[in-house]
């Protein structure tokens, strides 16, 4: 028998049992109870793309939230893409993990589990998931973590008829509830990616000494365009409008970084380390950074000319005295784990760099639009790497309000799951 065949027929046979159960109670339009004997089975839906170490980091920092707090779950993951070695990033570190991927095994899992959570992003990226899993099944779902830029009516039902949804940052709760979102639960949950542990020092170490950065003594800086130039990286048609306005603005954002990087080097003894977090960033950062450096502070500075994961990324930053830049999901990753991390943001971004006021980190975040708070980012830095102590003080307040916020959520997971049986 295929193996293909073979599924089929064990899913129409757990689908005939379980209708057989006296202790589902089953009627027209109700979704199908876990028994209460049996592990509560969460479906993850997350892992949006692999070119990006923050898109990597959403689901194995969900995926330690339910480890750490719903250890009774049974979890499995519904992603987008584990190519490009993140599938053996995770096997690594969850081995217990099931993804679910091929047209089989989703079937097949739209039956056995029984909550689907979809985990954190730019916004409801699964919206054909969620469609499917209502559709199908009847159960019920949740939502982790979520930008919302625009509120759309198909929209705005997806969130009303989530059990609950939590939005990364302040002003897409806002926007929630201008819009008229009757959610039975909403409020501000951090990004699933605040909760990666995951590691490889063996990579970390081996880079920092054939690069010569001696732990603690030096911090990290990420570049970034305007638009991610996704026609460079991925299977996309080239973007004229976007390309343009990554042309104009190129020097404009990355001054400010070169300005503090030169502070860093005359005023301290640090290095620094000029690191990507998309496959795009490598040349952003030698061609906007590294080049136009003066030249008595290009020999500290480090350029990574390749590509690395999330595990490896973390394993440097954690050795960092921290980060700043135009990204956001690596400082979410190093306040997560205790690492100063200073966010720059523009209008092309979304709201997420807004959850930095709603964690404690006002003063480290900075709108590259606004003059004024592009004027304190040098000095920002600078202090940064003077008085680690108290940079770190502040890391640690943050990621202990995170970490509180995260456990709600996962417990408010377990109270709905536990509701519906």
């Amino acid at each position: 028998m295929q193996r293909r065949d073979f599924l089929k027929n064990l899913a129409a046979l757990g689908t005939a049992c379980t209708l057989a159960r006296p202790d589902r109670n089953l009627t027209a339009g109700a979704w199908a109870a876990p028994a209460k004997n049996s592990r509560p089975k969460i479906l993850l839906r997350s892992s949006w793309q692999t070119v990006n170490i923050g898109d990597i980091a959403h689901t194995p920092g969900v995926l330690h939230l339910l480890e750490q707090h719903y250890p009774e779950a049974e979890v499995g993951l519904w992603p987008s893409s584990v190519k490009d070695g993140v599938h053996e990033l995770l096997m690594a570190r969850f081995p217990q993990l099931k993804i679910v991927q091929s047209r089989d095994d989703v079937s097949a899992a739209l039956t056995e589990y029984d909550f689907l959570l979809h985990g954190s992003g730019p916004s409801i990226v699964g919206v054909k998931e969620i469609d499917r899993w209502v559709n199908e099944t009847q159960k019920p779902y949740g939502i982790f973590g979520v930008t919302l830029g625009t509120f759309d009516e198909a929209t705005l039902k997806r969130v009303n008829n989530a059990r609950f949804t939590y939005f990364r940052d302040p002003v897409s709760l806002d926007r929630a509830r201008a819009n008229g979102a009757t959610c039975p639960i909403m409020d501000f949950g951090p990004d699933g990616a605040f909760a990666v542990d995951l590691a490889n020092k063996p990579a970390a170490d081996a880079f920092l000494a054939t690069q010569e950065l001696t732990p603690g003594e030096f911090v990290c800086c990420i570049p970034r365009l305007r638009y991610t130039p996704y026609w460079l990286i991925k299977n996309q048609p080239f973007d004229e409008k976007k390309h343009a306005r990554n042309e104009s603005m190129a020097e404009h954002d990355h001054a400010p970084l070169r300005d503090a990087i030169t502070q860093v080097v005359r005023q301290t003894k640090a290095k620094v380390l000029l690191c990507p977090e998309d496959r795009s960033q490598m040349k952003v950062g030698k061609e906007l950074i590294f080049d136009k450096l003066p030249e008595d502070v290009r020999p500290r500075i480090v350029w990574r000319e390749n590509y690395w994961l999330t595990d490896e990324a973390l394993s440097v930053y954690r050795q960092s005295l921290g980060l700043f830049g135009l990204e956001m999901h690596s400082p979410i990753m190093c306040i997560g784990n205790g690492i100063p991390a200073l966010v720059g943001r523009f209008e092309e971004q979304t709201s997420k760099g807004t959850m930095w006021n709603a964690i404690g980190l006002k003063d480290w975040l900075f709108d590259f639009d606004q003059p004024a708070q592009l004027a304190r980012l040098s000095e920002t830095v600078v202090s940064l790497v003077k008085d680690p102590q108290a940079a770190q003080e502040k890391a640690a307040q943050a990621r202990k309000l995170v970490a509180a916020r995260q456990q709600a959520m996962v417990e408010q997971l377990k109270t709905t799951v536990a509701s519906s049986t």
